[in-house]
């Protein structure tokens, strides 16, 4: 599954598209490769108790996991998926 990174994931990850095979369907199985993948990336995303920490946003075919089943979202291989750290500016 190719996942798009934004803003500073893109230097932790090594690009904007990185390539992950999760073991397994879901939103959290993705992310839980990448971490394994990318170990810099963990505290970017996740808090303490493996939530997505406020301003993490997860997009899976232009939707927002928090409008579908959060972490828990099914995703297919052929899925879209976009990962968006907090961004700050003005």
């Amino acid at each position: 599954m190719q996942v798009k990174v934004f803003a500073n994931l893109r230097v932790i990850c090594g690009g904007v598209t990185v390539e992950v095979m999760p073991d397994g369907h879901r939103v959290i199985d993705v992310l839980e490769k990448m971490v394994e993948m990318f170990p810099d990336i963990e505290e970017e995303i996740f808090t303490s108790d493996r939530t997505l920490k406020d301003f993490v946003h997860v997009y899976i075919n232009g939707k927002n996991i928090v409008h579908l089943a959060g972490l828990e979202t099914a995703v297919a291989e052929t899925d879209q998926f976009a990962l968006f750290p907090p961004v700050a500016g003005g």
